[in-house]
């Protein structure tokens, strides 16, 4: 059975007092211990998350990740630095890393497997843009992303991913995908995943990450393929990542 996964992805936003004010809220919160939920904070607040959230159910994530163990590479952050941390969870492939800062399917990968050689949990985003889903290349685009890294992994490896789509028209728009289109393509992605592995295929964990909130959480997580979120605006706000957490049935 796959567990649901909600993760907060942060961004460059938050406080210390926003981690306290979580940490707080979720050592009294009550959720199901069938599901788990992740804040992934800019990683200044790595430290002061790991001791906030340390009596509560709340794990810990991270945005990104330097490809190098070590080195002379101002500003960055390796994999073993994270999982000092308790960092379980990072991001690989987020559509504003490939807009922004020039990273492609091979930087994607590199740091993937950076990531898996630390033993942590990469979450790989795929998405596409308005014109692509305009043109009718969303399937095209989201899998050719999701091919670009699982075919240079070996079996093991595609065994602790997780794939989150985020289609990029959604991400911070107000706009979300119907709880139907979302489907199609978590459908279209566990269909291409069976091409490496049926088992795997059934096991691996697929979130949804275009503007899901507390009010349309329930219906998209209540879809067959969709086994969580990567929550973006709502995860700065507590109550609403709490509701969206308990949307989980």
């Amino acid at each position: 059975m796959r567990v649901p996964l909600i993760a907060g992805n942060w961004k460059m936003n938050g406080s210390l007092a926003l981690v306290e004010q979580f940490g707080q809220a979720f050592a009294k919160a009550d959720l199901s211990s069938s599901m788990e939920a992740v804040i992934l904070p800019p990683s200044p607040y790595l430290a002061a998350a790991q001791t906030a959230f340390g009596k509560t159910s709340l794990g810990l994530g991270a945005q990104t990740v330097n490809p190098e163990p070590s080195g002379a590479y101002t500003g960055e952050v390796s994999a073993s630095m994270l999982s000092e941390f308790g960092v379980r969870y990072v991001l690989v492939g987020h559509s504003e890393r490939r807009s922004l800062y020039q990273e492609d399917d091979k930087a994607v990968l590199a740091r993937a497997q950076a990531i898996l050689k630390t033993g942590l949990i990469p979450v790989l985003c795929v998405g596409e843009t308005l014109d692509e889903r305009d043109e009718g290349r969303t399937e095209t685009t989201v899998l050719n992303q999701v091919k670009a890294v699982f075919d240079m992994l070996d079996a093991q490896q595609r065994q602790h991913m997780v794939i989150a789509y985020e289609p990029v028209w959604a991400i911070g728009t107000g706009r979300t995908a119907t709880p139907e289109q979302a489907q199609e393509v978590h459908a279209a992605i566990r269909a291409c995943l069976v091409d490496y592995d049926k088992q795997m295929a059934s096991r691996l964990r697929l979130l949804y990450g275009g503007s899901m909130k507390r009010e349309n959480a329930a219906e998209l997580l209540a879809q067959p393929d969709i086994d969580g979120g990567l929550i973006g605006g709502a995860s700065l706000k507590v109550d609403d990542f709490l509701a969206i957490c308990q949307s989980v049935g």
